[in-house]
């Protein structure tokens, strides 16, 4: 499948998903951007794509979903809000799509998620869309980056900048110890 789109999928279809974002009140040019350049239609089902720059959820299996584009541009400026940050903990990759989003504006992005197939296929998104800086686990991200497990305080406070999740599924745990900024 092509990059750029052809009909529901072309630039100007981005555009218009980019107009009704800015109107919902996203600011950030970068962030407006990134969302305008990445290719969400090839972080979901081909049957799906015809949806893929509506600014809804959608279905990408194993009963998950690619977030809204809003909440991803949402999430990413108040991420952004402070300066840029060098490293990003992200729990739940599902198909990538917040990831590619995060890549070209923070030095790394690490990312966690527990249903193996999905972050098999994000990895082939990030490899075909050549997302350099992006480190993944399969691992349940509730644990924070598995190397920092033991450490859960000092290593979220020092190795990740901030971090983000649309998870609905995040422990109460996941929340203490991170700052951003």
């Amino acid at each position: 499948m092509s990059h750029s789109g052809i009909g529901m999928t072309s630039q100007r279809t981005r555009e218009r998903l980019i107009e009704r974002i800015r109107a919902q009140g996203v600011r950030d040019e970068k962030v407006l951007s990134q969302i305008l350049n990445t290719p969400r239609h090839l972080f979901i089902d081909e049957a799906l794509s015809s949806r893929a720059y509506e600014d809804t959820a959608l279905p990408i299996g194993k009963s998950q979903t690619i977030s809204q584009p809003y909440i991803v541009a949402r999430m990413t400026e108040a991420l952004l809000e402070h300066g840029p940050l060098e490293n990003v903990l992200e729990v739940g990759t599902g198909s990538g799509y917040q990831t590619a989003i995060l890549s070209p504006l923070v030095r790394r992005v690490y990312t966690t998620e527990r249903i193996e197939s999905l972050l098999s296929q994000a990895r082939s998104r990030f490899h075909q869309l050549r997302l350099i800086n992006i480190r993944t686990r399969h691992t349940d991200g509730g644990l924070g980056w598995p190397v920092c497990a033991v450490r859960w305080n000092y290593c979220h406070s020092r190795a990740f900048g901030c971090a983000v999740s649309a998870c609905a599924a995040i422990t109460r745990r996941w929340s203490y110890g991170i700052a951003c900024g």
